[in-house]
């Protein structure tokens, strides 16, 4: 794939920022990110859940500390015993660029090493060709490194590298999208492209693992073994972590729960298959439903079918309880999906994340009442669900936790 030359005008990349000192044995590295995730904690706790000695654990810390990684000081006084010094991390020491590359949008944040968004931007895709919006999302992201790290003080010099998100199958090791049907790509490397226009460390995954790995060290997943982040909207998408570590199977296409087949005579799907989860779930099929339904052609916009599904009984009354009879029906299919992943792997906790979650009140019941009439045994009951709106932020936040994880692994 040939790209465009960029013309001489436009500015530096940020320089590419040597980590030796936090990196240096996998020891420190594992420290520095269990004090970053789990932390502050004293050192007793530290070397109790790495199971480390106490003396390892102070001749590991001494450079952390040294070069302004980590710092340590004292809680507020305890009521009873000696109070302990705490560590914590110096947050700012490194930055990241998150980004997530949506079919219409670029969006993108500058974050510290936990995550906490510095600066946003976002810049609309106008192309439509596959090999078009590649060439512009890799000029966006560029210009927007650019953007961003001059929007805080000494940003560039602190800068890990870039973290990207994207829907579809993504093979981490490679960077290389497999095959992305809302972006209509194919084998496309989206990794090799942004390196050598950004000078920079480029982590590329899909874009709902980056919400798992954001989830287990910043998030609703800290302490939680066995979760899976379930995503609704235009798609069906999940991220799966289990026995504490993040799975995307061999080649990064683990999680592709939207493409679960469930219904053989069910509807098309964007893969071209039919009958899958997200062809009934997703915010695309609820729509669908509700043109059939209605015979209005006119029912595009799933907002509008939210209001009309929510208004009281009235003029469009009939319409109204279409919409209503559309999104349980969305639901009651991600319900069995939902209660198929407790089924098989038997989670402690499912969050549902995405733009399509603000219409819970509609679909959630009969996800509810499908999920608990489909798990067996005790899967239902020993499982919290949690409810968690996704903006852009966040997925382009999840996605700065790739290069951090990237970093420090």
């Amino acid at each position: 794939m040939t790209f465009v030359q960029r013309p001489p005008a436009r500015p530096a990349p940020p320089p590419r920022v040597r980590v030796t000192e936090l990196t240096d044995t996998p020891t420190r590295a594992e420290v520095f990110a269990r004090v970053l995730t789990a932390g502050p904690m004293s050192r007793t706790a530290l070397a109790a859940q790495l199971n480390l000695s106490a003396a390892t654990v102070t001749r590991v810390l001494a450079p952390l500390i040294e070069e302004g990684y980590l710092r340590e000081t004292p809680p507020e006084t305890a009521a009873v015993g000696r109070p302990k010094r705490l560590l914590h991390v110096n947050a700012e020491r490194h930055l990241a660029v998150g980004i997530k590359i949506a079919p219409t949008h670029v969006a993108a944040v500058l974050t510290d090493m936990a995550a906490q968004v510095l600066a946003r931007a976002e810049r609309p895709l106008d192309e439509r060709s596959p090999k078009a919006v590649l060439q512009t999302a890799v000029d966006l992201i560029t210009d927007l490194v650019v953007e961003l790290t001059g929007e805080v003080p000494d940003a560039a010099e602190r800068l890990l590298g870039v973290g990207v998100g994207m829907g579809g199958h993504v093979d981490p090791r490679t960077g290389v999208c497999r095959r992305s049907a809302l972006m209509e790509w194919d084998d496309v490397d989206v990794a090799g492209p942004l390196m050598d226009a950004t000078g920079l460390p480029v982590a590329v995954g899909n874009d709902v693992n980056a919400l798992v790995v954001a989830e287990q060290w910043f998030g609703e997943g800290r302490d939680v073994e066995n979760f899976a982040v379930v995503t609704v909207g235009s798609g069906v998408g999940c991220g799966l972590l289990l026995g504490g570590s993040l799975y995307t199977g061999f080649t990064g296409m683990a999680g592709e729960f939207g493409h679960l087949p469930v219904d053989p005579a069910g509807p098309e799907c964007t893969c071209g298959a039919r009958g899958c989860l997200e062809a009934l779930a997703s915010s695309g099929a609820v729509l669908r439903r509700l043109r059939g339904a209605t015979g209005d052609p006119g029912y595009v916009d799933i907002d509008a079918a939210m209001a009309l599904a929510r208004q009281p009984p009235g003029s469009s009354a009939e319409a109204g309880e279409a919409a209503r009879d559309a999104f349980a029906a969305a639901g009651e299919a991600l319900g069995r999906g939902v209660a198929g992943l407790l089924n098989l792997l038997g989670l402690q906790k499912v969050i549902l994340v995405g733009e399509g979650v603000t219409a819970f009140d509609l679909f959630g019941p009969a996800m509810t009442a499908a999920l608990e009439r489909h798990a067996f045994s005790s899967a239902a009951r020993d499982c919290t669900v949690q409810v968690d709106p996704v903006t852009d932020d966040l997925w382009a936040r999840g996605a700065a936790c790739l290069v951090i994880k990237a970093t420090l692994s």
